[in-house]
């Protein structure tokens, strides 16, 4: 087993692996932890009673974070129609393109967080699967990323819209703000992801949903809160 730092080592002394916390708690505490030299990202890690090899059973979704992710989002937008490529432009997107920008994308560029595609773009944006697909980039009318308001769903993405998927184990991971947030503003953007999954359960489901739910800075200890007190408060 690994030796830990001394940083380390202060911030899980600080932790109770025995007990779970509340939202408010790991909110406070997850910013006491985060320690290190930069602004660490806070994340929420969920663990699902969901099987994703069934398509009924996958959980994917969007929500917006009342207060961002702390984070410049780099979106790029798939059009054609001048309005479209006036509103993404407008609305502050990194890049805006039809058929070039399928080609560039399809030779290997992804230095982007998240796209956007007018529903007349999917055809030729389908065939770019292998390799938005494994990043999670593909634009999805249920994400709200496959829409002819592109401009808008930039707007959303920029002021803190998320995305997130379950993966095939069953797992998610969603980033929540960052360390240098106030606490009540992290646990306010925790609120809306924590809400948002828990009614996205799929009706396919049975038992337990929610199995487990964490929260954690880039470089500190996890902090588990109490997954059947979150499903009753956020139900």
């Amino acid at each position: 087993m690994p030796k830990l730092s001394k940083r380390m080592q202060k911030a899980t002394a600080k932790v109770d692996s025995t007990r779970t916390y509340t939202l408010a708690e790991c909110a406070q505490l997850v910013k006491e932890n985060a320690t290190a030299k930069f602004d660490e990202t806070v994340e929420l890690a969920f663990l699902l009673g969901v099987d994703p090899r069934h398509a009924e059973q996958m959980v994917r979704g969007a929500v917006s974070l009342p207060h961002g992710t702390g984070k410049k989002v780099r979106v790029v937008v798939f059009c054609k129609q001048e309005e479209q490529i006036k509103a993404a432009n407008e609305a502050g997107a990194e890049e805006v393109g039809a058929e070039e920008l399928c080609a560039r994308v399809a030779g290997g560029w992804t230095d982007f967080d998240a796209a956007v595609a007018a529903p007349d773009m999917m055809g030729e944006v389908g065939k770019l699967g292998r390799v938005l697909g494994p990043r999670g980039l593909m634009p999805s009318p249920k994400a709200g990323t496959v829409t002819p308001k592109v401009g808008d769903a930039v707007r959303e993405i920029k002021r803190g819209k998320i995305e997130f998927r379950v993966d095939k184990n069953a797992n998610i991971h969603v980033p929540v703000g960052k360390a240098s947030f106030p606490a009540e503003q992290i646990q306010e953007n925790a609120s809306a992801v924590i809400g948002a999954i828990i009614k996205a359960r799929p009706a396919a489901v049975k038992g337990t949903y929610l199995k487990s739910c964490c929260m954690s800075s880039t470089m500190g200890p996890g902090l588990k809160m109490d997954p059947s007190s979150l499903t009753s408060q956020f139900a």
